[in-house]
């Protein structure tokens, strides 16, 4: 099994920072994409940042030019940098991961539990 462990949400003022963490655990033989997606109250959960095992990125159009993901490999850790928080960036994120297990070498999808991001005076 493989196990996700977010951290960083908490209430923002507008214009602020925050970095969310999330760390991997468990059978990992090696991970396909990390990725962060958000769902904010009463709508579909939504990309915002994902990046590929090659390193590419890609960010949602809402958040492009203020928001960085960056990850560990040594430490299965993917980050996200979100910069000139607004209150629209006010959701609960997820962490996403894709990876090939061990020893069964099947892919597999995990979600994070969720942590909420309040963006607010």
């Amino acid at each position: 099994q493989v196990q996700l462990v977010e951290s960083g949400g908490g209430l923002v003022q507008p214009g602020g920072s925050l970095r969310l963490s999330c760390v991997a655990s468990g059978s990992i033989f090696s991970i396909l994409t990390m990725g962060w997606y958000r769902q904010a109250p009463g709508k579909q959960r939504e990309l915002v940042a994902v990046m590929r095992s090659g390193g590419s990125t890609n960010y949602a159009d809402s958040v492009k030019g203020r928001s960085t993901i960056s990850r560990d490999n040594a430490k299965n850790t993917v980050y996200l940098q979100v910069n000139s928080l607004k209150p629209e960036d006010t959701a609960v994120y997820y962490c996403n991961l894709v990876v090939i297990t061990t020893p069964s070498y099947k892919r597999l999808e995990v979600w994070g539990q969720g942590t909420l991001v309040t963006v607010s005076s």
